[in-house]
């Protein structure tokens, strides 16, 4: 559980980080999502969930 909190906490930070260093870039960036296609969404969503599982695999062996 410690290890999972650890990394859970290294996602918020690194998911914090944009919004910190580059909120006037994050707005438009944001608006141009909502008008972006589901299917592309759900493709970038699968793409960056087999990238961590890749990244997961590789850091545990």
């Amino acid at each position: 559980m410690d290890y999972f909190l650890c990394v859970l906490g290294m996602v918020f930070i690194i998911e914090g980080i944009p919004y910190f260093v580059f909120p006037e870039r994050l707005k438009p960036y944001l608006a141009k999502i909502s008008t972006m296609p589901e299917a592309t969404l759900r493709l970038i969503g699968i793409s960056a969930i087999v990238f961590g599982l890749i990244l997961l695999y590789l850091g545990r062996r």
